[in-house]
């Protein structure tokens, strides 16, 4: 079956955006499976950023369908301001941008609530981007959220933002302190999108598992990291949706079975937005270079990243959630100057030696990184094409990684640039 699963094994910010972006000239289709406008995707090209956050990154090769899957959560503003964006740009959807009709809507007095939770959290706040991605899923979840297909007709949003609003409205007054939104307010202020959206609008699983019957290629794109899945992350600093693979099927409509193959995308060092356990975290000098080298300020917040050393004991609990055999290792020229890198390959914890992520911690101060150290390279990487030109302790670097995880190393970024991309083989369908 041609169907491609593309995802994180960190705690996002990987660069999922730039190898989805590579890979789908090739690509019938770009179905995105989970996750809201919390998660930005840069893409470079001709020296030109492009940032999508709710539209899958495929969006940028003129002959490539796009899928919002039924497992996104939908804020129809920010759509329509990133549709806006891509017109701008030369950068026509016309006839290539779907939505699922039972994907959940973002609404106003969910983003209220979000960031009047974050506030009511003081110190032990979670981080969230405040966008109110978690409160859209947590109605999903409670069975009072409100779907596109909801949004096509009016009678039936107004009675279902009604429905809500009157669970919300002695939460926002009574405990939060805050002014609820008004039905006919939250009428007044997404309904006149229904027209705009309305055109956009199929049965998502239909579309995909046709793709896939006929043959042609599809390729499913994942938010965030596996370290970051609700299920499976560092709870409760996680995201509010299943970025490991079993969101693919329920995101997207899908059998398992169907799936042809499972890529993962990891940073050659490791960072992190917001609040939650980073074991490798470095809070000096290094962990400042890695930063400036990296860029490493969030395409979505501007926030900047917390940045630390490789983490095998991480990728080698995601590998396992994930069954992923082939990885994509990111940003490497950014380890181009230094003259020692490490790699974190076990903690003590409570005693022991544990190779695998542990479930349940809450502080990355529980356990203690074990490092090995390997030489730098200190030569520039990026316009490198081919795999075996990459400088000898780069490769060196790569295959102990490759060791460590006993997956192999299938792609290699060097650059921010679609050009600046080392394919070790042709095709992962």
């Amino acid at each position: 079956m041609p169907l491609l699963v593309l995802l994180g094994c960190q705690w996002g910010d990987e660069g999922k955006g730039k190898i989805v972006d590579f890979l789908s000239g090739d690509v019938d289709l770009v179905a995105r499976y989970q996750g809201g406008n919390n998660a930005g995707h840069t893409v470079v090209i001709a020296g030109k950023q492009y940032i999508q956050h709710l539209i899958p990154s495929g969006i940028l090769h003129e002959k490539t369908a796009c899928l919002i899957g039924n497992g996104v959560v939908v804020d129809p503003e920010v759509l329509r301001e990133e549709l806006d964006t891509l017109e701008k740009n030369g950068i026509s959807v016309e006839g290539r941008l779907f939505i699922s009709q039972n994907a959940h809507l973002i609404l106003p007095y969910h983003r209220l609530m979000d960031k009047a939770l974050e506030r009511m959290r003081g110190k032990g706040k979670i981080g969230t981007t405040g966008r109110g991605i978690g409160c859209a899923y947590g109605d999903k979840i409670t069975r009072q959220g409100v779907r596109v297909l909801d949004l096509l007709d009016p009678e039936r949003f107004a009675r279902k933002v009604e429905k809500a609003l009157d669970y919300y409205r002695p939460i926002f007054e009574g405990i939060l302190g805050e002014q609820c939104p008004t039905t006919q307010a939250v009428i007044d202020q997404i309904g006149p999108l229904a027209d705009f959206i309305r055109g956009f609008v199929v049965d998502g699983v239909s579309m995909i598992n046709r793709y896939i019957e006929q043959g042609k290629r599809v390729l499913a794109e994942g938010a965030q990291g596996i370290m970051l899945d609700i299920d499976f992350g560092t709870y409760p600093f996680v995201t509010s949706s299943n970025p490991s693979p079993g969101g693919v099927c329920t995101g997207l409509g899908v059998g398992p079975r169907k799936i042809n193959s499972i890529l993962g995308v990891v940073k050659a060092y490791t960072t992190r937005v917001g609040a939650g356990p980073l074991p490798t975290e470095l809070l000096d000098d290094v962990g400042e270079k890695l930063r400036t080298e990296g860029a490493e300020f969030g395409a979505t917040t501007g926030r900047p990243r917390r940045c630390g050393w490789f983490d095998a004991v991480v990728l080698r609990r995601t590998l396992q959630i994930s069954g992923i055999t082939d990885i994509v290792i990111t940003k490497l020229d950014v380890l181009d100057s230094f003259p020692e890198i490490k790699i974190c390959t076990g903690y003590r914890f409570q005693g022991e030696i544990l190779d695998l992520f542990p479930f349940g911690i809450e502080e990355e101060a529980e356990v203690e990184p074990i490092y090995e150290t390997l030489p730098g390279w200190r030569e520039k990487t990026t316009g490198i094409k081919q795999f075996d030109s990459l400088p000898e302790n780069a490769r060196a670097y790569l295959h102990r990684i490759e060791q460590l995880l006993d997956a192999r190393v299938a792609i290699v970024s060097v650059g921010p640039g679609r050009e600046n991309t080392i394919m070790r083989q042709d095709s992962f369908f």
